[in-house]
Order: structure tokens, then sequence, then C-alpha cells
């Protein structure tokens, strides 16, 4: 059973500032969880559900630094970020700071996302293509938080994710950086690269002026139909695809 000192802390932790002051974050869902204890990193706190604890009593056992309190599902809902409660929440400790490696390989360089949806899928997308490091500006979302999070399918356990000021890093690193917008070259007609920086833009108002002035080249997926713009999750996917190699 949670006291209220505990529902207060874990209701706190939806919002930025306490996630940074408590050095923590939350993950919900039994899929997240499983491969969460599945893994190496530390856990410090599963709030689930008796019946979930009696199926992955194992996988609990795994981590006996985390603190476990088993909840009714009245409970759990109580404290859920998500519209549909899972059977399972879990309190982790936030990776601590380190340097953006520079290494030749791909980066995603994320420039003032916004919403926690695309934040999380353009995780995950760098998950699915082995892109080892995804960086931000620190206009964008929090990498942590919870929307992110879901969104990410366990994404927060394989990649690096960093925050940095644009000329800090694009001015440093030694790869092509090439900026996703409406009027660039035809990435159909680009060669696979073994390295180089994809850069992301902000849902509404693309790739800033600033970090364009950083930029090797600016490309596009050429339109056909009417769309306006495509999303910056799909952008980065079929880039992906396409500038990376197989």
């Amino acid at each position: 059973m949670l006291s209220k000192a505990q529902i207060k802390y874990i209701r706190s932790l939806t919002h930025q500032k306490f996630r940074k002051e408590h050095k923590v974050f939350i993950a919900e869902g039994e899929k997240l969880a499983r491969e969460w204890l599945g893994a190496d990193g530390p856990v410090s706190m599963v709030i689930a559900t008796g019946e979930w604890v009696g199926l992955n009593t194992s996988l609990i056992a795994m981590h006996p630094e985390a603190e476990l309190i088993v909840v009714k599902n009245a409970e759990l809902e109580a404290i859920a970020s998500l519209h549909t409660p899972n059977q399972v929440l879990m309190v982790i400790p936030l990776p601590e700071k380190k340097e953006v490696p520079l290494v030749e390989d791909w980066y995603l360089f994320l420039d003032d996302i916004q919403d926690p949806g695309n934040m999380g899928t353009l995780i995950r997308i760098a998950d699915w293509f082995g892109i080892p490091n995804v960086i931000c500006t620190p206009g964008c979302v929090d990498f942590y938080n919870s929307k992110v999070v879901q969104s990410a399918m366990g994404g927060h356990l394989r990649v690096g994710l960093f925050e940095s000021d644009p000329e800090e890093f694009l001015k440093t690193i030694q790869l092509s950086k090439l900026a996703a917008t409406l009027g660039g070259q035809d990435v159909y007609k680009m060669n696979r690269l073994k390295a180089g920086v994809l850069i992301i833009g902000n849902e509404s108002h693309g790739v800033s002026g600033k970090v364009l002035s950083l930029t090797t080249e600016q490309i596009t997926i050429p339109r056909r139909g009417g769309a306006e713009s495509l999303n910056a999750g799909v952008s980065a996917g079929i880039l992906c695809a396409l500038l990376l190699p197989c």
C-alpha cells in the first residue's frame, strides 16, 4: 500500500522540475517493465499489482536494490499518468550526465522538438536503425517525460541521450550535417553514408536558422501529393532508411 507521501512523490515526477530534483523518472506498463527489469540498469522502485508481481517474481528478484510496493488497481490508477493504467509502474534513476561521444557514426540531432510522442518516436527510430546517440537542443521536450518514455518503447535503455547547444556540438563534430528541410537536395539522389548527423527540426517551424547555418547540406523527401509537410518522426524514419548503410 502506498502512503500519502509516496503518492505525492510519484505524482510530482510528472514535472521535469521534480524529476531533476529527485534524479529519477517514471516508466509505466508491462512491456517496459519487463524490458527494464531484464536489463542491467538500476531501478529505484517497482509499484505493481499482486497479480503482476506473482507472474514476474524472477524478474523483480534481479533487482534487489528496488523497493517493491504491492498495490491494488485503484491505487495504481491514482498515480498513473497513462489514460489506461497498466499493472506496473517503475521509478528509475536518471543516468549520470556525460559528454557527447565524438565518434565516426550516425547521430540524430533534434532541434526544438516539442511533442512528447514525436520525441519518443524519434528515440525509437534511432534504436531501430542502430543510431547510438540522440542529441537535442535545450528547447526540446524532456527526454524523461513519461509520454516520451512510453513512446520510445525501451529506446532509453539502448540509445545515448544528450542535450547540447547547437554550436557546441555541430561545430565540434567532423561529419556531414544533413538538415531535413522542404527545399533541400533530393534524398533519393544521394548516396548512403557510413556516418553523419541527421538534423530534424521543430514540428511547426522546421530547423532553426541558427542550426541551418551550422549544417553541411539541406536534404528533402520530394513531395508528390498535396500534404504541407511530414511528421518529424515519419521524416526521420524515411531519411534513415535511405541514408544509413544497409
